[in-house]
């Protein structure tokens, strides 16, 4: 059985029996995969010369450098996206052709450069703008989209959506990047291919995310 196989089953179990009846195979094996894209992305920018000064890439350097195909399936194997594409804030889907008219967000520092950024950035919008409009259960549970960001997005056309990719590069982040622990856990569970260590990762990041949503519910 392959790394990727291997992990699937952990991906199903760790989503709930509840939310498995409604969430397709096809839903989970496409995160699967644009999370290995997101990985890839992360160990490239690693090797380079001062990982942009980025601690999460620093810090884990010798992790980011050994994490090879394998490791990076069984790692990509989460039952949530590990990078952040702007989904949780309803300023980055509001302009004046939606008759939205709000404050725009604050730029955040970008922490990803290059065209596979940005075609990684375009896959994750595609992705999010998808489960908006078929799945928007799924978008809250897998990509911490709140209601109000799935609404909007979902009245995008996927021309915008493209643009979006090409103009916001920025909104492009790794989840928890101060977390370095969580993601210290990730890649050493990963790398080790211990399938309960890297279950309590998976289930730690899940349980992360969960916490967010409902802190911003709150807000």
């Amino acid at each position: 059985m392959s790394a990727r196989q291997d992990g699937q089953r952990g991906v199903h179990d760790a989503v709930s029996p509840g939310a498995r009846t409604w969430l397709h195979g096809e839903t989970l094996d496409s995160l699967t995969e644009l999370n290995e894209q997101c990985l890839e992305l992360l160990a490239e920018h690693a090797r380079q010369a001062q990982a942009g000064g980025q601690p999460l890439l620093l810090e884990l350097r010798e992790l980011w450098v050994a994490l090879d195909v394998a490791a990076r399936q069984r790692a990509a194997v989460c039952p949530y996206l590990i990078v952040d594409a702007g989904f949780g804030d309803p300023r980055n889907w509001a302009w004046p052709g939606h008759s939205i008219h709000e404050a725009p967000a604050p730029a955040a520092a970008p922490f990803f450069s290059g065209a596979r950024a940005t075609m990684v950035l375009r896959l994750a919008l595609t992705y999010g703008w998808h489960l908006a409009r078929s799945r928007p259960s799924a978008a809250r549970l897998l990509l911490g989209m709140s209601p109000v960001c799935a609404e909007r997005i979902s009245a995008c056309t996927l021309r915008q959506i493209g643009t979006l990719a090409e103009q916001h590069l920025h909104w492009l982040q790794p989840r928890w990047p101060g977390r370095l622990a969580v993601w210290r856990e990730l890649l050493v569970t990963a790398l080790a291919g211990d399938g309960p260590a890297l279950e309590r990762a998976r289930m730690r990041g899940l349980q992360l995310l969960a916490a967010e949503a409902r802190a911003a519910q709150g807000a």
